[in-house]
């Protein structure tokens, strides 16, 4: 947190001006999220925002605070890299839908199983956008509104807010971009959170999925607190409409890397260092 002037949102946001189709979701959570951290009093020297490949991995850039872009996939897996080496960091990864549950589902699983203490936002347009429209994971089985996939893809889609949950993800919300300000309210609260915090953000594509203006006449958002049973939650998981938002499950538990007492003694590197020497 920074003891300067009070920042506001605007502060947040670098000279680098997005370039996302107009109408798409992404600028809301854009704009969420510098919300969050005007709200936080975050301090941009010790915040980084951390990304794979894609329209939504673009993001770092047009934040002002440190960022990395990373490659394909990978976003998750350098974000838990810098927590665990630089603890004091407020650390944010983002991507979509294609980067983070198809190239990078394995670190979207460990993640959430190791419980650092970052902040996850995927933003899911059920679509890879910038490579032009193919189905990703998350597309509707029967989505025929592509060239692609004239005949939809015929795979069950993926259930983020499910598969984070049995891989042992403890803060679970969902966001509609079409909802700014719960959004933001979200994010902070991800943000704060001693752990791995999952956002799942609906970010409509109106340029490769436009019937996604739908989406707006369809969340809705959930009226009662969040749960705290894992046995609960997967009920929900398996069987909602995947359009309910708000904070639907937190259950705290320690974070990794656990705290260890005491250091190791130089005797005792050098016998370790020596049992790998041949």
């Amino acid at each position: 947190m920074t003891d300067t002037i009070k920042l506001k949102a605007r502060d947040y946001k670098s000279a680098v001006k997005p370039i996302w189709c107009p109408g798409c979701g992404h600028f809301s959570v854009f704009n969420a999220i510098t919300k969050a951290m005007a709200a936080l009093a975050i301090n941009k020297d010790d915040t980084v925002m951390i990304s794979g490949i894609g329209c939504s991995s673009r993001l770092p850039a047009y934040v002002d605070s440190y960022g990395f872009h990373g490659v394909h996939g990978r976003g998750l897996a350098i974000a838990q890299g810098l927590k665990v080496a630089r603890p004091d960091l407020t650390v944010l990864a983002m991507g979509g839908d294609g980067d983070g549950f198809s190239i990078g589902g394995n670190h979207f699983i460990h993640a959430c199983r190791r419980n650092v203490n970052i902040t996850y936002i995927a933003m899911d347009n059920e679509v890879y956008g910038m490579t032009k429209g193919q189905a990703s994971p998350t597309t509707p089985i029967d989505w025929d509104h592509s060239k692609l996939t004239p005949h939809g893809p015929g795979v069950r889609p993926f259930k983020p807010a499910a598969v984070a949950l049995a891989a042992g993800a403890p803060w679970i919300a969902r966001g509609y971009s079409g909802n700014p300000n719960q959004m933001a309210k979200l994010i902070a609260e991800a943000i704060a959170f001693p752990g791995f915090s999952f956002l799942h953000v609906l970010s409509q594509c109106i340029t490769f999925c436009p019937e996604q203006t739908d989406w707006k006449a369809i969340a809705h958002e959930r009226e009662e607190p969040p749960l705290v049973n894992a046995d609960d939650a997967a009920k929900l998981f398996l069987h909602e409409d995947g359009f309910q938002t708000g904070l639907l499950f937190s259950e705290p538990r320690a974070t990794w890397p656990p705290a260890v007492g005491g250091t190791v003694s130089n005797k005792a590197a050098e016998q370790l260092a020596a049992s790998f020497r041949v």
